[in-house]
Formats: C-alpha cells, sequence, structure tokens
C-alpha cells in the first residue's frame, strides 16, 4: 500500500455533497447550477487527471478538503477528509488495479498483511490500514490510521462511489491563468518527466 502521496493543494469544502434536482436543470448545494459536462471534462483535463477517476464517500465525523486534494500518480485522483482533530481518511483511484499477487506480497512483508474481505481487500501496516478494490480498471482504495477503526473505514469503502456531477464541481479545481495546466509538484525539473518519489532525509 502505497503511503505519502502526492497531492494538488486545492479550498475546504463539507464532505455531503447532494444533488438537487429541480425541473430540468441540476443545482449544487449552494444553490447553482452545475457546470456543464463538457466543462467538468475540461476541469479535470486541466488538473491533469480523468473525472472518471474522482470517486467520493461519506464517514462520519470527517469533511472533504480540496486543500488536500488533487492528482495522484500518472492521471489516478486522490480526496483527503479531515476530522477536526486532524486525523486524514483519502480516497484514491488510478489506473493501478490491485490483485492478488500484490496482496500475497503484502502477507510476506510484515506481520500485518492482506485478507479478503467481501468485495474488498483490508490492508494492514505501519500504523494505517485500507480498503482496496479493483473498479472499471481502477484501483479504488480508501485509507486511514489505525485511530479510525475498521467497522468505520469499512463503512467507507462501502459507500465510496465515482463523483457525480455536483461532487466533480466541488471537488475539481477551476480553470486559471488561461487555461494552462496545473503545475505537478511532484514532478522533477529534468529527466522524463516521472513523479519524484525520492525520501528526504527524514525518511
Amino acid at each position: 500500500m502505497r503511503t505519502g502521496p502526492r497531492l494538488t493543494l486545492l479550498p475546504l469544502l463539507p464532505l455531503a455533497l447532494a444533488l438537487a434536482v429541480t425541473g430540468c436543470g441540476t443545482e449544487t448545494p449552494g444553490g447553482g447550477p452545475t457546470p456543464h459536462p463538457a466543462e467538468l471534462d475540461a476541469r479535470a483535463r486541466w488538473a491533469q487527471t480523468d473525472k472518471d477517476h474522482v470517486y467520493v464517500t461519506e464517514a462520519e465525523g470527517f469533511e472533504a478538503s480540496r486543500m488536500a486534494s488533487g492528482v495522484i500518480g500518472d492521471d489516478g485522483f486522490q480526496v483527503t477528509y479531515l476530522r477536526k482533530d486532524g486525523v486524514r481518511l483519502t480516497v484514491s483511484a488510478e489506473r493501478r488495479p490491485f490483485t492478488e499477487k500484490e496482496c500475497a506480497a503484502a502477507n510476506t512483508a510484515g506481520p500485518d498483511g492482506c485478507v479478503r474481505d467481501g468485495d474488498h481487500w483490508y490492508l494492514r501496516s505501519a500504523g494505517q490500514h485500507a480498503y482496496v478494490r479493483t473498479e472499471n480498471g481502477l484501483r479504488v482504495e480508501v485509507a486511514a490510521p489505525l485511530t479510525v477503526d475498521r467497522k468505520a473505514l469499512r463503512g467507507a469503502a462501502e459507500r465510496t462511489h465515482r463523483a457525480g456531477a455536483a461532487e466533480l464541481d466541488a471537488v475539481l479545481p477551476e480553470r486559471t491563468g488561461g487555461g494552462q495546466p496545473v503545475e505537478r509538484g511532484d514532478l522533477p525539473p529534468v529527466g522524463d518527466g516521472a513523479p519524484d518519489n525520492s525520501v528526504g532525509a527524514g525518511g
């Protein structure tokens, strides 16, 4: 299970992102119309992701934070949820499906490992645990510190779903700077442009 995801910093929004349908139009929780699907596609491309890679959930006591959400990996996306005590729960989706082989490898890496749990895999290691499933060719993962109990984490995993229009509008960044793509802070200035996964002196 990957730790320390690379994030594009983006403003704080509530976790609940319900859709309100009025007549033939769809409105956001704030009362305004949701953007046209083409605009949501454009915002996703600007953020260097795909709107089909944006997954959201609900977890009691947590609120979604755009300040700590954004692109992960090549074109995946992660939404971070914060609790008042600072605990984080993350929902991510990216093009690297989880396999039984990966689960078996986790079981040889340490005392915690990986087990099948319903439609998900449950992984636990180094003070963290996660529920993972493969959906639409994506690895969909919900992760949190062990201070979030397993039952609550599983509930969040079961409620995780591909974001709808209002949810996309809430978590995708707005296009700025003349429509130029957002700068990826995890990409090195030289080389082949692969993400920088180096570890600093602090480990």
